[in-house]
């Protein structure tokens, strides 16, 4: 970890922090949470993409084409920023837009072949993160990371 915040301190400065710190959850969750999304921001922005990049890819890959409404639902994007984001995509044809035949003022979305080659560059890239941000712990620990966090997710009622 990086000594860039005083959260996010060596294992010798740890020591010298309070027990009650060292073993809040909800203060290691977000430390956690910090660090493997620097992780992921950074090794994304190597890849000329962006977090909202991958699950606008993800989504129509597993889904099928969408509209802009319904890839803000199934990504959590605001609907103000899916454009955006959709507009990024298309001129990288990662996506393509056309007019929805039975509403042709909605359009929508498709996932191109180059995108889907882009999504699996993604995926692997986020693989390598995710392996470095889990290192510390056995496959059966992080498959028990894993449902944990998506129960808490699921809890508070967040959009995965």
């Amino acid at each position: 970890m990086s000594n860039s915040t005083p959260d996010m301190a060596s294992s010798t400065d740890r020591q010298a922090t309070a027990a009650r710190l060292r073993n809040l959850g909800t203060r290691l969750l977000s430390l956690a949470a910090i660090q493997s999304d620097r992780l992921v921001n950074e090794e994304l922005a190597r890849a000329d993409a962006r977090k909202w990049h991958y699950a606008v890819l993800a989504t129509l890959d597993e889904f099928g084409p969408a509209s802009q409404a319904e890839l803000s639902r199934c990504t959590g994007i605001y609907r103000s920023d899916i454009v955006a984001v959709v507009n990024e995509l298309a001129e990288r044809r990662l996506v393509e837009r056309s007019p929805n035949p039975a509403d042709r003022r909605r359009n929508i979305i498709t996932l191109t072949a180059q995108g889907h080659r882009q999504l699996l560059k993604l995926d692997k890239l986020l693989t390598e993160v995710e392996n470095e941000v889990l290192a510390p712990l056995s496959p059966s620990e992080r498959e028990q990371l894993a449902r944990l966090l998506a129960a808490l997710v699921d809890h508070h009622g967040q959009n995965m």
